[in-house]
């Protein structure tokens, strides 16, 4: 396992993220805490991965009681991440949202489960449109001068937003978003229209939770047959289905002809996307995580990754397709634009190349 900078700041942190949503669901009782999760974590820490990724809400708050309990004397020597904003107490309006209020007593009741006296970093889940941005991002700043959080991040914002909230923060001295956590993979591309940029402008590190498209990536899925036709009923909005169909059978075709699994080559294209992007695999069983691990080894080629990236492309939309037509960019940028190299960028290659 190998290791990369969570965004703007020196924190080292794994290629790969331990998503612990259903830790503490696989036991059968109080006496088996360290049975399935216990193992899990253990494979995952002597393979070298250091983030453990969980939130509040994750198993009612399971998944956090048992990360206290399986983490022991490991704890200091991992990153460990959870979660605020959604809803953990039925009939209370403010046990939800971004508020500081919420924000508060939820932090204190995650400390407790997970037995440590901090936060190495706190996401904000998602966003609570009564709240203002200002609000979230001075309580953030306070909780983080308390010692209580150590740095914070932002998952499932508009990118709008996120980028108002960063610059707010920056300007007035507070504690800005390190990291974005977002739905990306070979079925979700759509966060490379607006999140992604936003991402990257801000050097923001970007872990990508489902990165297996809750399991239609692994293979697990038929893909005989034929792919659903334009208009047939199946195709859903914008040929949605069809792209679906003819990625997954892709990925199957490349797994098979490298001897990989299909999982192995999903989340090898995506750690070889643009951008610093760190996948948060999540497994039931040992032999799960372990088969998630193995992409590591995984070295897809030119002509595999070309094959992926358009079998599964997305339209970008205005104005983005707009600004990336022939004429349009010559317009923009003048007429020897393709002579222009942004060497700014390791992720764009020439001024019209926004993917």
């Amino acid at each position: 396992m190998r290791y990369t900078l969570f965004g703007r700041t020196g924190l080292r942190v794994s290629e790969l993220a331990l998503g612990a949503m259903t830790l503490g669901s696989h036991e059968s009782g109080p006496d088996a805490v360290r049975d399935t999760s216990g193992r899990i974590v253990d494979a995952y820490v002597e393979a070298g991965g250091n983030f453990l990724d969980t939130a509040d809400i994750y198993a009612a708050g399971t998944s956090e009681t048992v990360l206290g309990e399986v983490l022991g004397d490991r704890r200091d020597s991992l990153v460990l991440a959870s979660k605020y904003t959604c809803a953990t107490a039925r009939g209370d309006v403010n046990s939800a949202g971004n508020h500081r209020k919420n924000l508060v007593r939820s932090v204190e009741q995650s400390l407790g489960r997970l037995r440590t006296d901090r936060l190495d970093v706190l996401w904000v889940h998602a966003r609570d449109n009564f709240t203002p941005v200002e609000e979230v991002m001075r309580a953030l700043d306070d909780l983080v001068r308390t010692g209580k959080v150590l740095y914070v991040g932002v998952s499932d914002w508009p990118a709008w937003e996120i980028a108002q909230a960063s610059t707010l923060a920056e300007l007035r001295g507070w504690t800005a978003f390190a990291g974005s956590q977002l739905r990306y993979s070979l079925l979700e591309r759509t966060p490379e229209r607006e999140l992604l940029p936003q991402a990257r402008a801000f050097d923001q590190a970007v872990f990508a939770w489902s990165p297996l498209a809750r399991g239609r990536l692994t293979g697990t899925h038929s893909v005989d047959g034929t792919a659903p036709a334009a208009g047939d009923g199946r195709d859903g909005r914008d040929g949605t289905e069809r792209r679906a169909y003819e990625t997954v059978r892709a990925v199957v075709e490349i797994a098979e002809r490298g001897g990989w699994t299909p999982a192995q080559v999903a989340l090898a294209w995506l750690r070889g996307r643009p951008g610093n992007i760190v996948p948060i695999i999540g497994a039931s069983t040992e032999a799960q995580l372990t088969d998630n691990l193995a992409c590591l080894d995984v070295e897809l080629d030119a002509d595999a990754v070309e094959r992926l990236d358009t079998v599964s492309a997305v339209p970008l939309g205005f104005p983005h397709d707009f600004l990336r037509e022939p004429g349009i960019r010559e317009t923009v940028y003048g007429d020897r634009w393709a002579d222009i190299e942004d060497r700014r960028s390791t992720y764009r290659r020439t001024t019209g190349d926004v993917r």
